[in-house]
């Protein structure tokens, strides 16, 4: 029960081993799940419990390489997270799709799981580009999941070939708590997906307010994309959205450069420095574009 996007069989090497796998010579999922992922993926700690206790391996996996571990944190059931970590389960274990317990944690929402991966070892970066924790937290508009792996050291501007950076990522499907809190932590408002800004992807979406909170933070307006068109020739015209990007092309003004060259300082550290620096509530609320 993994995400389907970005699919990639993995390169196995060596043989593959009873303890691991409940049923070698059946691929499919459906044959090999066993009860003890069915707990996980249920939340049934007492189940899980007794089950090792049996004999079961709490790292056994399917044929596409799912954990009890994997299907816990899909299911964002931090008890059990909790108790399969402490039994041994393997932190970074990938399926063939790539996807790490972070990952799934990440897909859920589950900020109880991320940390408990966190804690224990998990690394923030994910194995593999095709299945990034980050990217899919940012996706799907789990903003305390994506801060939680900032603070332990995920990129902020992480670019992956097809899929841009986490704030093109944000910016794609219109999760604005996500922009904001990328955007306010420092991320790079200009990086593109194939020549493609996020002000581009933002603009084709006709999500004026999103535009608005680009342009705010430094979005170039004068960026082409591969067909060599400006955010704004992406308009509709004499909308309000045209008007909006006609109004900000040209030189920046002084207040906009104080703030935008204030916030380039402040850089990765600006989710903690605004509200700690000794400075007027006024001027904090200035830079956080309150």
């Amino acid at each position: 029960m993994t995400e389907n996007e970005n699919r990639q069989p993995e390169a196995t090497g060596g043989g593959l081993y009873r303890e691991y796998i409940s049923n070698p010579l059946m691929s499919d999922t459906a044959s090999d799940w066993s009860p003890l992922h069915d707990a996980a993926i249920h939340g049934r700690l007492c189940s899980l419990q007794q089950l090792i206790s049996q004999g079961h391996g709490v790292n056994l996996l399917t044929m596409n390489r799912v954990s009890p571990l994997h299907e816990a944190c899909l299911g964002g059931h931090a008890t059990c997270v909790k108790y399969l970590l402490e039994q041994g389960a393997k932190v970074d274990a990938a399926t063939i799709d790539w996807n790490t317990p972070l990952y799934n944690a990440c897909y859920s929402g589950s900020e109880a799981c991320v940390n408990l991966l966190l804690q224990n070892g998990a690394v923030p970066q994910g194995q593999c580009a095709l299945a990034s924790p980050i990217h899919i937290a940012a996706k799907r508009g789990h903003t305390k999941c994506m801060t939680t792996l900032l603070n332990h050291g995920a990129l902020i501007d992480y670019n992956v070939t097809h899929l841009g950076t986490p704030l093109y990522v944000a910016c794609e499907n219109q999760q604005m708590d996500c922009v904001k809190t990328l955007l306010n932590s420092g991320a790079n408002v200009n990086t593109s997906k194939n020549l493609e800004s996020p002000l581009h992807v933002a603009t084709k979406n006709l999500d004026t307010q999103l535009v608005n909170l680009l342009l705010e933070h430094g979005a170039d307006t004068d960026a082409k994309n591969a067909e060599g068109k400006r955010p704004v020739e992406l308009s509709l015209p004499n909308s309000s959205l045209e008007k909006l990007l006609l109004q900000w092309e040209g030189p920046l003004s002084l207040k906009q450069l104080c703030r935008l060259y204030i916030g380039k300082c402040l850089g990765y550290s600006r989710p903690i420095s605004v509200s700690k620096l000794s400075i007027p509530q006024q001027l904090k609320d200035f830079l956080c574009y309150r």
